[in-house]
């Protein structure tokens, strides 16, 4: 599925390397992934660092999310072929997916120690790149999985098989609307917009729903820098949540379904 990041060949796996035919040639780290991002700057200064990867590891550990997990696995359950979960984060969801042994799960992000988490977790293929230009060969993979990430339809389709399906998942109205009551003074329920696109047709959607108890002020902020409010928060406001030691909350998602047509 692999190809070289510089010519475009296909990689080759084999004895700690992914090599192409062309003699370019990529390490294989100790934790069974491939680093396929090409860049000027150092791998670990591009994407979450540890401490951002180390926490969402822990958070999601702790089965918060885990209806949206559930949800994925139940839709993968019954089928067979290729997955490519795009900005696959540390591997929970594709972890959790790739225990359908009738599948073949990759996943890739721009963060290199969200891959080397993911890889450690088993069960899929793993991989740094970019999503700008994904190094996978057009039209391999049956299925695609793409949570809480920018779109890029372009990437998205050319690397699905005709009639392939991408599940892309974005926040659901209510998603952790008591998160933000306790910061905001006026806060509002997500708009739930999915992408406008132009070769992929959406299929259906559904709705994932839950209450959970954030049970430390701990998980509280570990929520909290997961979600894009985290980077847009004043200090002033971002201290209210220093206070709680718990919070109680909705999550809510939403799985669009989309089919490749082109």
């Amino acid at each position: 599925m692999l190809i070289c990041p510089v010519c475009g060949e296909d990689l080759l796996l084999s004895d700690g390397v992914a090599e192409c035919a062309k003699g370019h040639t990529f390490d294989i780290a100790r934790e069974g992934y491939v680093n396929l991002l090409r860049s000027s700057k150092s791998g670990d200064k591009i994407g979450d660092d540890k401490v951002s990867a180390r926490c969402r590891r822990d958070f999601l550990n702790k089965g918060y999310y885990a209806p949206l997990k559930d949800a994925l696995c139940a839709i993968f359950a019954n089928q067979q072929g290729s997955v490519l979960d795009i900005c696959c984060g540390e591997g929970y969801y594709t972890s959790a997916v790739a225990q359908n042994k009738k599948l073949s799960v990759y996943g890739f992000d721009i963060s290199k120690e969200m891959v080397r988490l993911a890889a450690k977790r088993g069960g899929c293929t793993c991989f740094v790149a970019n999503m700008a230009a994904i190094p996978v060969r057009s039209g391999t993979f049956d299925y695609a999985m793409h949570l809480f990430a920018p779109f890029n339809e372009d990437e998205f389709a050319r690397i699905l098989k005709p009639g392939g399906r991408l599940y892309t998942v974005v926040p659901g109205r209510m998603h952790l609307l008591g998160l933000k009551s306790a910061i905001y003074e006026n806060c509002y329920e997500n708009d739930e917009r999915l992408p406008d696109t132009k070769c992929l047709r959406l299929v259906k959607t559904r709705k994932i729903s839950a209450d959970i108890h954030l049970a430390s002020s701990e998980d509280i902020q570990a929520v909290f820098r997961m979600t894009p409010y985290y980077f847009h928060t004043g200090m002033k406001d971002k201290e209210k949540l220093t206070a709680l030691t718990e919070l109680d909350t909705p999550i809510e998602f939403l799985i669009a379904e989309y089919e490749k047509t082109l």
